[in-house]
């Protein structure tokens, strides 16, 4: 017998500026820390601060961090610890420590290059952090213990010295200069970084014009038509966006996620810490970000590795219809019976909205859940749970 199967309409919207679920700054904020690495000598200061946005609420700039308590990764190459191997078969691996995330898993290795900072966690734990958050450029060695499947997660963050403006200083005559990021790394059980990573944005800075940024369907914070050389400089914009607390664990919804761009290394840098090891530490990794390499200050990126069912993938299923659009409620019917499923409503962001737990239903009864939040008409993801696996929809409020 032929199957059939329930196809849900998806809506591709584009948001104007004026229903960003962003926060807005604009100007300079104000400096807490001058300089996290004052011994370090740099072309650049690395100073930490804060601003506040015209919705009342006070961001950290460029992005909270753990940099001053975490544990720092060991180098591969730090010119603040003179740690200048020329290559690969010239640096001392043997001192890097393991972390033991699973005592019965596999000891993997990551090289990683960030511009500018980053922080890993390995199924929700922090590993480690960069040991240079701005300049000179670093590259970084890693050891872990953990069984597959596991999550890498990592905050990157393309620093600032201009706090909140989201630029940094060139020159006497280049005051307000947009930097620009990029991530690359390569594990030691094949895991690399490409376009099967999720990449979300959630500060964006140095904007011009306000209406430059739109928010599309699939979750990317779209800085297309925005100039990368705004010359606003003290007076250029800021966009925040909240970050879903538990963004790095390892249960957490990635689906709304788009997938992260690739970059070749010319955009990204020419420093030794990248190119002494390019060719053997990141031969088979890209270069990653989101949609704007300059403009995207701070970048969560995720990567699920060994698991046996792609749940991080959009995908049609004949197991179950939803009524789209929706209002205050998601009607939801099966065509087998539910036992003890599970059901979690995300923004475009990642961001769970609610969730309904130990759920039953007979075939082709229909389920009714009421959503106590107020939403804003747009773009939502239903993730559904079942002994089956998972199923993700998209689902468009009025």
């Amino acid at each position: 017998m032929k199957r059939k199967y329930f196809i849900l309409s998806v809506f591709i919207c584009q948001l104007s500026f004026g229903q960003t679920s962003g926060s807005v700054t604009q100007g300079l904020g104000t400096t807490t820390t001058a300089n996290l690495m004052p011994k370090c000598t740099s072309n650049h200061v690395t100073p930490i601060g804060t601003i506040q946005s015209t919705d009342n609420k006070t961001w950290i700039v460029p992005a909270e961090n753990n940099f001053l308590t975490a544990t720092k990764l060991s180098d591969l190459h730090n010119i603040c610890n003179n740690v200048t191997p020329s290559s690969l078969a010239n640096a001392n691996l043997s001192a890097v420590p393991t972390k033991v995330i699973d005592e019965q898993g596999e000891v993997i290795t990551g090289y990683i290059f960030a511009d500018n900072y980053f922080e890993l966690y390995i199924n929700g734990i922090l590993v480690g952090v960069d040991a240079v958050p701005f300049t000179p450029f670093n590259s970084s060695v890693v050891k872990f213990k953990v069984s597959k499947p596991y999550t890498i997660a990592v905050k990157l963050v393309d620093w600032e010295e201009n706090v909140g403006l989201g630029s940094e200083i060139q020159s006497a005559s280049s005051l307000y200069h947009p930097g620009d990021g990029g991530f690359i790394a390569q594990f030691s059980d094949g895991t690399i970084t490409d376009a099967t990573w999720k990449a979300q944005t959630f500060y964006i800075a140095p904007i011009q014009v306000l209406n430059t940024v739109n928010e599309l369907s699939d979750g990317t914070h779209s800085t297309t038509t925005a100039t990368t050389t705004p010359t606003c400089n003290a007076n250029c914009y800021g966009i925040h966006y909240d970050m879903p607390a538990d963004w790095y664990s390892k249960d957490f919804s990635d689906a709304a996620w788009p997938n992260a761009y690739l970059y070749a290394a010319a955009q990204v840098t020419n420093q030794a810490a990248y190119t002494n090891f390019a060719s053997t530490a990141w031969d088979k990794a890209s270069f990653i970000w989101s949609s704007n390499l300059i403009l995207d200050n701070v970048v969560l990126v995720r990567k699920t590795v060994g698991k046996s069912t792609a749940t991080n993938e959009i995908k049609e299923s004949n197991l179950f219809k939803i009524n789209n659009p929706f209002e205050n409620e998601i009607q939801i019917t099966a065509n087998q019976n539910l036992d003890d499923a599970a059901m979690v409503l995300t923004d475009i962001t990642g961001k769970e909205i609610q969730q309904w737990n130990k759920l039953d239903a007979h075939a082709n009864q229909s389920l009714t859940l009421q959503t106590t939040n107020v939403l804003k008409p747009g773009l939502y993801f239903m993730t559904i749970k079942t002994s089956k696996g998972y199923y993700n929809y998209k689902l468009l409020k009025k």
